[in-house]
């Protein structure tokens, strides 16, 4: 039996007074199904409630979340009336994939000579091999006029003949006439079956990874759409009125409808909770979150306040699915020191993990009771047979216990006091000891050899990441989430030479994450030669699906990006379900932000000016001017650092200018500087990078490069504004 660090019992703080609004996030996890409530006025964490993943219940993973949901409200003394916003992430889809745990799909192509032809090739999408090495179930039938009548119907009746639990309707340009798969979907309903149409996954082309998309989220959708049915059931029964929203892969939620068309929204769904978290709870503008657990190390990037996303590769094959870009390596809390020969002959770490004291079957030394350790000698051992024997564990008076990272990080004194993962640095030590003989060094040299080891790949992940993503290692922070979080990401933070940090109540950061998670949707088109009113048409599509899924228009934010290489249009858009009143009273003042604006700056406050102020942030920077000869060859930039009234910083440039105007001479103002500040090279012309201060939102505009296109947007920012409010605009030149 595996011994790891348990949370805490009862409430992490004082609960508060009967009738007070809560949030809750629920994480199904593989193992554990893990509750937390928060304050939806202050999102303090008033308690947290963890109980078995109940896989093998009648009603599924759905009794999990209702057991957790129960305890946690019984624990903070709150009613389910009280419940203001409930949200759920779950491992179900991911799993499903990976197992191989899949629903038979038909396939209905439709089209005549090539189009048949292009539909016909989908039957190989049965030699998709799962991770588990299953291949997808297929079964396939061709429908020539779907616009004649009993002609779909019939090809539905075959397929459910053939096995099919679920359809998926594919026509070659549905993105641009949906007419023959909408007939396929009217058919599906009148014949009682689930079915997907290409283009309400995607209106991107591409017919084969449109269809793969479409094939995977059908494959998942059964058994997701019996357990929202289990779920949202059972949550009305106990009083809880507030909509059930589900956590997606790109660290938002969605409505439980959005969820039932697109149930593979939810895989890779566990990872984005946690970077959810990281964003929402500790704020992070710019870095790098590791969440350790006992057996792997997610690593993901927050970049000037956005996570970052791409298209994931299931089953070996990329798909239209825009998940978090999120790294895996195997290196864990629980991973096993494992031991090879030096040039001398004697003993070195040569690695640590993959295979972990769970796997192993093995409680981690370092939790030990102190007697239990007495007599303490090194063995190498296989985890699973066909393993290599050069696992080290240690046999002593007590049994057989697992030498893993956390015993090294304990003995190191890494670990705070009130860490989730924190051991007797004593006891740690002692676990250490034959370690340290077999390596011919003491105790600390062989954590230290332990710890380095561990964090070999995750350093090279996250400067992989870092280049990838550009990010600015002045401001760039290592932000810590999971039970191992202290594990890896203080001893990183200080091997890179970076700021890191453990994330407050790290052990739950995956549930806090769903808690406080904002509403999301993105919406991509591909329009050659995009005008005005087509990149505000995708615009207006995303922010409209976040009202629709209940998201509070004063909260709503929409970033738009626009690849003319790629003739590609991209709209996110997030919102809270409700209107978000933080006290005001914690609000800091000038000084302070000037204090933080200089300690991101690394210079001193008296260096730092302020440029430009709103209710709700302060621009401060630093004008650095060359001296000497380097004025001949540089000129003046001001770095700039954006401060919310938290402290946060929550936007940083290099070099910006700042300009305040109001929104009645906004559209004028911003056409003029934007024509001023747009360079011209061989490439064409680029609009500077644009970012607005307007009443409680940071709009980035900075992904869009055409002149128009960035004034048409700036203007659905700023119309509606009275017309002598304030706003600040933020512009970096490309060069």
């Amino acid at each position: 039996m595996t011994t790891e660090p348990h949370p805490p019992s009862g409430p992490a703080e004082a609960a508060g007074p009967e009738g007070a609004a809560v949030r809750i996030g629920i994480d199904v996890g593989g193992t554990f199904t893990d509750a937390v409530a928060v304050s939806a006025n202050t999102f303090e964490l008033l308690g947290q409630a963890k109980v078995p993943t109940s896989h093998d219940h009648a009603d599924g993973v759905a009794h999990g979340i209702m057991a957790a949901l129960e305890r946690l409200l019984a624990d903070i003394g709150v009613g389910a009336g009280d419940v203001t916003f409930l949200a759920h992430g779950t491992t179900q889809a991911t799993n499903a994939l990976l197992e191989g745990d899949v629903a038979t799909v038909g396939i209905v192509g439709i089209g005549t000579g090539y189009d048949a032809f292009a539909t016909g090739r989908l039957r190989s999408l049965a030699r998709l091999k799962l991770d588990s090495g299953r291949p997808l179930p297929i079964r396939y039938a061709g429908l020539k006029h779907p616009e004649r009548p009993g002609e779909a119907r019939a090809a539905v009746d075959r397929l459910r003949g053939e096995g099919a639990d679920v359809l998926v309707a594919v026509e070659p340009f549905s993105v641009d006439s949906p007419e023959g798969e909408d007939a396929v979907v009217a058919a599906a309903g009148q014949a009682g079956m689930p079915v997907t149409a290409t283009h309400e996954i995607t209106r991107l082309y591409g017919l084969g990874k449109r269809a793969r998309t479409a094939v995977l989220n059908a494959g998942v959708m059964p058994r997701m759409l019996e357990t929202a049915d289990l779920v949202e059931s059972s949550i009305t029964k106990a009083g809880v009125s507030a909509p059930l929203m589900v956590m997606r892969c790109d660290g938002g939620v969605m409505s439980l409808a959005e969820m039932r068309s697109r149930p593979l929204l939810t895989v890779l769904s566990g990872p984005a909770a946690g970077v959810a978290g990281a964003l929402m709870g500790e704020k992070v503008s710019e870095g790098v979150f590791l969440e350790t657990g006992g057996t792997s190390t997610d690593i993901s990037v927050i970049r000037r306040g956005r996570v970052q996303i791409r298209h994931a590769r299931l089953g070996g094959k990329e798909t239209y699915l825009s998940a978090l870009d999120v790294r895996t390596v195997g290196v864990g809390g629980g991973s096993l020191v494992r031991l090879g020969t030096a040039r001398g002959g004697g003993a070195k770490v040569d690695d640590v993990g993959p295979r972990s004291a769970h796997i192993a079957g093995l409680s981690y030394a370092c939790f030990a009771a102190a007697d239990d350790l007495r007599d303490a000698r090194l063995v190498r051992i296989s985890p699973r047979e066909g393993d290599p024997a050069d696992y080290a564990v240690i046999e002593a008076a007590g049994g057989r216990f697992a030498l893993t990272l956390t015993c090294a990080a304990n003995a190191a004194a890494l670990v705070a006091e009130d860490d989730y993962a924190r051991a007797d640095p004593a006891t740690a030590r002692a676990a250490l000891e034959p370690l340290a003989r077999e390596l011919g060094t003491d105790v600390e040299s062989a954590a230290q050899a332990v710890l380095r080891r561990a964090t070999d790949r995750i350093e090279s992940t996250v400067a992989g990441l870092i280049a990838d993503h550009g990010l600015d290692r002045d401001v760039c922070t290592l932000v810590g989430g999971g039970g191992g979080a202290a594990t890896v990401t203080p001893y990183l933070g200080a091997r890179m030479r970076l700021e890191a940090r453990i994330a407050a109540h790290s052990e739950v950061i995956s549930p806090l994450g769903v808690a406080l998670a904002l509403v999301r949707e993105s919406v991509e088109r591909i329009i050659p030669g995009a005008g005005h009113s087509d990149v505000l048409a995708v615009r207006t599509e995303a922010e409209q699906a976040v009202l629709r899924q209940g998201a509070d228009p004063a909260t709503v934010e929409v970033d738009v990006t626009v690849d003319p290489q790629r003739n590609l249009v991209s709209a996110v858009a997030t919102g809270a379900t409700e209107l978000r009143t933080k006290d005001r009273a914690r609000a800091i003042g000038t000084e302070e932000a000037r204090r933080r604006a200089a300690e991101s700056l690394g210079v001193a406050p008296g260096d730092v000016r302020e440029l430009a102020a709103t209710a709700q942030y302060r621009v401060l920077g630093h004008t650095h001017r060359p001296t000497g000869l380097a004025r001949r060859f540089a000129r003046e930039r001001t770095r700039v650092r954006v401060v919310d009234t938290e402290g946060v910083v929550r936007l940083h440039s290099a070099d910006a200018r700042v300009d305040t105007m109001t929104a009645g001479t906004a559209d004028a103002r911003l056409k003029e500087l934007v024509e001023e500040r747009t360079s011209y090279g061989d490439g064409g012309s680029r609009a500077p990078a644009v970012w607005l201060l307007v009443g409680p939102k940071l709009v980035d505009l900075s992904g869009v490069l055409d002149a128009g296109h960035l004034i048409a947007l700036a203007a659905t920012e700023t119309n509606g504004r009275m017309p002598g409010e304030e706003l600040v605009a933020i512009m970096e030149e490309r060069r």
